[in-house]
C-alpha cells in the first residue's frame, strides 16, 4: 500500500515506530452507583486489534464504548481481565496514546499553536522544535495562517483540525477517539472523515474510534467491533475488505461492496439498538 508522506521537521519521530497491537482480554469494569449499587458497564469484553489497524466499536448508548477506551488508555482500571498494548500489559498510563474526545479538549486561554505544541513540549522537546513541529502540522491540516487565533475564533470543524493536529503530533501509538465527529454537520464531517485516512495511512498508528455512525464505521476502518446492551460485551467483529487508500468517504459509501457490509453489520447491530431503546423507555 502507498502512501503520501508530508515532508517533517528533520527531528520529527519516524513514523514506523507508531503502531502497536491493542489485545482486550476479559474485560469487565463495575461501578458503584450513587445509592451504593454495583453497575456492571462492560462484561468479559475481549477483542483484539493489530498494529497499524483502524478498528471502529460500535453499540448502543450506554453500552461501554467509552469505558472500554477509558481501559485501553489506563485513565481507569479494570474491575477483571486485562488490557495489554504492544505486548506490555496496561498498569497505569499507556504511554504513546493520543486521545480525541467529541467536546473540544482544547485550552480556551491558549492560540491555536500553543496548543498544538503543548504535547511536545510536554514531552520534553526544546520550545523553538515543538513550535516548528506545530506549524509544520497546521499547514498539514490546513490552518497554516491561523496560528494565533484561539479556538473561540473558529468554526467546529476549525477546532476539530486543531485537535486532531494536537492528537497526532506526537506520532502516537494508539490513537484513541470517542465519537470525535458526532457535533459536526454532514459536510464538515466528512471532510474531516478525509483527513483523519489520509493522516493516519501515512502515520498508521493503531486507532480505536467510537461512533454511532454505521457508514462511518464501515468508511473508516479495517474492522467493526458490534458491542452488546448494557452491560456491554463483544456481539460480532466484522472485517471490513474495503481496498485502500480510501480517498473520499461519501464515494466509498455507493460502492456495491460498502452496502453489503453495512446492510451486514446493522443486522447485527439493530436488535442491541432495539433491545436497549426499550430498557430506556421502560425506565422512563
Amino acid at each position: 500500500m502507498k502512501s503520501t508522506h508530508t515532508p517533517r521537521p528533520p527531528d520529527h519521530p519516524d513514523a514506523s515506530a507508531a503502531g502497536a497491537r491493542i489485545e482486550v482480554s476479559g474485560l469487565t469494569k463495575r461501578y458503584l452507583t450513587p445509592k451504593g449499587e454495583t453497575f456492571t458497564a462492560i462484561r468479559d469484553v475481549t477483542v483484539a486489534v493489530e498494529a497499524g489497524q483502524f478498528c471502529s466499536i460500535v453499540g448502543p448508548t450506554g453500552c461501554g464504548k467509552s469505558t472500554t477506551l477509558a481501559q485501553v488508555s489506563g485513565l481507569e482500571h479494570p474491575s477483571a481481565g486485562s488490557v495489554s498494548v504492544g505486548g506490555n500489559l496496561v498498569e497505569g498510563i499507556t504511554s504513546g496514546v493520543s486521545y480525541m474526545f467529541q467536546a473540544d479538549a482544547l485550552f480556551p486561554w491558549k492560540s491555536v499553536l500553543s496548543n498544538i505544541m503543548m504535547g511536545p513540549v510536554l514531552l520534553g522537546m526544546p520550545k523553538r522544535q515543538a513550535t516548528d513541529l506545530a506549524r509544520d502540522w497546521l499547514r498539514r491540516v490546513g490552518l497554516a495562517g491561523f496560528e494565533d487565533r484561539y479556538p473561540h475564533q473558529l468554526s467546529g470543524g476549525m477546532r476539530k483540525r486543531v485537535a486532531m493536529a494536537a492528537a497526532l503530533i506526537n506520532n502516537p501509538r494508539i490513537l484513541l477517539m470517542d465519537e470525535p465527529f458526532g457535533a459536526l454537520d454532514v459536510q464538515t464531517k466528512a471532510i474531516m472523515q478525509n483527513e483523519l485516512l489520509k493522516l493516519w495511512e501515512e502515520l498508521r498508528p493503531s486507532v480505536l474510534f467510537i461512533t454511532h455512525d454505521l457508514d462511518e464505521a464501515v468508511a473508516l476502518s479495517d474492522r467493526v467491533v458490534i458491542m452488546t446492551s448494557s452491560p456491554g460485551s463483544v456481539k460480532d467483529v466484522f472485517d471490513i475488505d474495503l481496498p485502500r487508500p480510501r480517498g473520499n468517504v461519501q464515494e466509498i459509501r455507493h460502492e456495491e461492496r460498502f452496502l453489503e457490509l453495512q446492510g451486514r453489520i446493522w443486522e447485527s447491530l439493530k436488535d442491541e439498538v432495539t433491545r436497549a431503546y426499550a430498557l430506556t423507555a421502560g425506565a422512563a
